[in-house]
């Protein structure tokens, strides 16, 4: 197991993934294959999906409702492209997040196989977040382009907004898998919580119209800061904040870190519970 190969060593997140990445990769690809096995379209639909749904969220919240975000320089039909940007961050979190309680108790086989690495499942059940994160990035810059005829410099940048997100998904990934071996009940609460956490982000609002005396509860949401980049690189082509990105980095690593630490400590009794 990785906790006696390299006990607490602080990379030892790194270690865990380098060790078993050939494993990782075949189980991401699997699960991503599986989930649309059998269908006419195939993986044709993670292409299909946020394009048609980035094309609602458009017609229905500027077309429609005549919604605007208030920014200068501001397009008819930017509303929807930054409601699509800070949903893709949301949905990469949120994917993980409903999935991580079951993660250990819908694999309970693996668990008597002293020799499978059960913290590879969290590994998993992200790169297929992060798989459909990307397609839907894919589509929005895509979208962007064909709508005003260029494209920022800063949407290269978008990556780096990856590494943070995906340090702390994973970190609360192993919590939840943990927990949720002895504590169903997490697995019911967990889709309630990111939800809240949906409307109390600048998703379908900017900061701005938070009224001033509640909007510490916009940033003590941990997104609210990345989908804030996110629309700034991908639809105002402003630089991104590195002091926050790279505090936010470290303070995410320390997370994922501490969630590894602390399956590998509790994972001793799932046999027990299951």
């Amino acid at each position: 197991m990785i906790s006696r190969q390299y006990g607490v060593s602080p990379l030892i997140v790194f270690t865990s993934m380098s060790a078993h990445w050939d494993l990782i990769r075949q189980l991401t690809r699997r699960e991503i294959v599986s989930r649309y096995r059998g269908s006419f379209l195939g993986v044709v639909w993670a292409f299909l999906h946020p394009f048609l749904m980035l094309t609602v969220y458009t017609l229905v919240f500027r077309g429609a409702l005549g919604l605007r975000w208030g920014h200068e320089g501001e397009s008819a039909l930017d509303f929807g492209l930054l409601l699509f940007a800070g949903l893709i961050v949301h949905a990469l979190f949120a994917e993980s997040m409903h999935r991580a309680p079951y993660l250990i108790v819908n694999h309970s086989n693996y668990v008597k196989k002293i020799v499978f690495p059960l913290e590879v499942l969290a590994w998993t059940s992200l790169g297929s977040a992060v798989f459909h994160a990307t397609i839907s990035a894919c589509v929005l810059i895509l979208f962007y382009g064909v709508l005003h005829q260029s494209l920022h410099w800063t949407m290269v940048l978008v990556p780096l907004l990856f590494i943070p997100l995906v340090l702390v998904t994973l970190g609360l990934s192993w919590f939840l898998a943990s927990a949720g071996v002895f504590i169903r009940d997490i697995g019911h609460a967990s889709g309630p919580l990111t939800t809240v956490m949906l409307f109390l982000s600048p998703v379908f609002y900017p900061l701005s119209a938070f009224p001033a005396a509640y909007r510490d509860l916009l940033y003590a949401n941990p997104l609210t800061f990345l989908i804030m980049q996110a629309q700034d690189l991908l639809i105002w082509g402003k630089a991104p904040s590195w002091l926050g990105i790279g505090a936010y980095s470290l303070a995410s690593y320390l997370i994922a870190w501490c969630g590894l630490l602390w399956f590998q400590k509790t994972r001793k009794a799932f046999a027990d519970v299951l």
